[in-house]
């Protein structure tokens, strides 16, 4: 699998040297534009900042340690709304903004009206282009925000060229942005790259051909074996433990991938689901993002192109197998190699001068419950559905039978608000029983019921994480946080994130290349700043929702 995995990138990397006719020799000696060529994105999906400090010392001298020591290093950055998952970080990142005002409060929400649980790029009016049909109906209508490379398709007059791609679907089209020239995910059915008729009708030639290389199948057909020694991981969970998900009674290493992908244990048979549980789909991500930028031709003239790379095995790994297990330190390290190539190609093909590469996190994970427990650290799992119930039957109780609660999603209750309005009752009275009710089970910190959030008192601390998540469109009627340690349980995955606290909300933030100084910044830097950066460096306007203030650092 390991020389699968170099030849994937090594010919990628020979013809895209191959393709570029310019030179970029005498660096040394070359001022740097007054705008950056290319503007690249890289947010990996559940990757906290201690993880960078714990691998700081294993990592290879060309990936995320170039990147500390050439660039500027924010240690203290966090997200500053409570529902802490992937497409709100995304979304805040290119929009500036908080999920309150760039409306993306979850990854998914409940629509009482219609009765139905809507994820957070769904989009029914869109048709599949290149994959299978609910893979493509996607597309950023639930967007309320423009996104910083929104604003640079504008100022430029539609001439910079905006890409995003990413295994997750969401990912890739929230960080795009709504005039994105395309985004492209990964189609579980085919093991390929597809998009919507949103961007196009059509894939690219190049796009087709490089599906038709069919690397997925390639993957999958092999192991999943650690990449270093075995003694580099000695830091992290003994390889066999009872803690780990794993794959059904599979939990260490080697992993038979082939067999694994033939037992329904991350989706139907002989689909490709499981690639996005492995760190080969970073691989994959890594080789696509190559061939686009030497195809599209980004970074070739002076007009300021953008791509934005999702990386989002990580967030699969952790889920199963915990923060601190052997998996997850071998995607981090293999994530760091993929960097490796990427940086490398772009140094020498573009050339660090002119290009502006931030590198962050959407969201971090919370440590498993069982481990927390085992060190006396107080944790547990929260089980909605079994809450839930009991709220029902509490509800039938106090009102009389009636469908009271039409659903629950993301730490939220929604109430049949037209069940209560015949009943005539009071919504808010009904709303603060309900979060009376919640607040007593075992793990929940506090329930806030609707009309908390319309008072707007809240200015600091935790409470204003939680107003900046409430979207009055989109928002439950009752919202519970849990406490530190306790995660909601949700199907067989071993841990969650999805809170406000710091395990979930303080994530790595580096800056690299163009005029970037090497630099160490300690302060608190809410990401909301990284849109308010790009705009002020490039000179274009901020992103309509923008409450991020730019980073100062980038500016000396």
């Amino acid at each position: 699998m390991k020389k699968i995995y170099t030849l994937l990138h090594r010919s990628a990397y020979l013809l895209i040297l191959l393709v570029f006719d310019f030179s970029v020799s005498g660096q040394g000696a070359y001022l740097p534009p007054d705008k950056p060529k290319l503007i690249i994105g890289i947010v990996v999906e559940q990757l906290r900042y201690d993880h960078i400090e714990r691998f700081r010392d294993r990592f290879c001298d060309g990936g995320i340690k170039k990147l500390i020591n050439e660039g500027t290093y924010f240690r203290n950055a966090s997200y500053d709304f409570m529902l802490t998952q992937s497409a709100p970080g995304h979304a805040t990142i290119s929009t500036g903004a908080e999920p309150s005002a760039h409306g993306i409060p979850s990854d998914n929400w409940y629509l009482p009206l219609r009765n139905e649980l809507i994820y957070s790029t769904k989009d029914a009016s869109v048709n599949p282009v290149g994959g299978s049909f609910e893979s493509g109906l996607h597309s950023p209508v639930n967007l309320q925000a423009s996104s910083f490379s929104d604003e640079l398709k504008m100022a430029s007059n539609q001439a910079s060229k905006v890409y995003s791609i990413g295994i997750r679907e969401s990912s890739a089209i929230l960080s795009g942005g709504h005039a994105a020239d395309c985004a492209f995910w990964f189609d579980n059915s085919s093991g390929t790259f597809m998009t919507s008729s949103y961007y196009t009708d059509s894939l690219p030639s190049w796009v087709n051909d490089f599906n038709a290389m069919n690397y997925s199948e390639t993957f999958l057909s092999g192991s999943w074996e650690l990449f270093r020694s075995p003694e580099v991981y000695s830091d992290c969970q003994n390889d066999s433990n009872n803690f780990e998900g794993g794959f059904g009674s599979v939990a260490y290493f080697p992993y038979d991938l082939k067999k694994i992908r033939s037992k329904e244990i991350t989706g139907p048979k002989n689909t490709f689901s499981l690639l996005r549980e492995t760190p080969y789909a970073n691989s994959l991500t890594t080789s696509f993002a190559m061939r686009l930028i030497e195809q599209e031709k980004l970074g070739r003239d002076d007009v300021t192109d953008y791509l934005s790379i999702c990386y989002s095995a990580t967030d699969y790994i952790g889920h199963r197998f915990g923060p601190s297990s052997r998996e997850m330190g071998d995607a981090i390290l293999r994530l760091d190699d993929e960097i490796r190539y990427l940086l490398t190609y772009l140094n020498d093909s573009i050339g660090k001068r002119n290009i502006l590469i931030y590198f962050t996190s959407a969201h971090g994970i919370s440590e498993i419950p069982g481990i927390l427990e085992k060190n006396r650290i107080p944790s547990g799992y929260f089980r909605p559905n079994q809450a839930v119930q009991l709220l029902r039957s509490y509800m039938n109780a106090v009102y009389g039978e009636g469908d009271w609660v039409k659903g629950y999603s993301e730490r939220q209750v929604f109430l049949n608000r037209s069940l209560i309005e015949d009943a005539r009752l009071s919504l808010e009275e009904v709303q603060k029983k309900v979060a009376r009710f919640l607040v007593q089970f075992s793990g929940v910190a506090a329930a806030y019921p609707y009309s908390a959030f319309e008072a707007d008192d809240f200015v600091n601390g935790h409470l204003k994480r939680i107003m900046n998540n409430f979207n009055p469109q989109r928002s439950g009627d009752v919202i519970i946080t849990l406490n530190p340690g306790w995660v909601e349980k949700e199907g067989d995955l071993v841990t969650n994130h999805n809170s406000p606290w710091e395990c979930d909300s303080h994530v790595p933030l580096i800056w690299y290349g163009w005029t970037v100084n090497r630099e160490s910044v300690t302060r608190k830097t809410n990401l909301t700043g990284i849109a308010a950066t790009l705009s002020s460096l490039c000179k274009v306007p901020y992103p309509n929702a923008c409450s991020g203030e730019p980073m100062i650092e980038l500016f000396r």
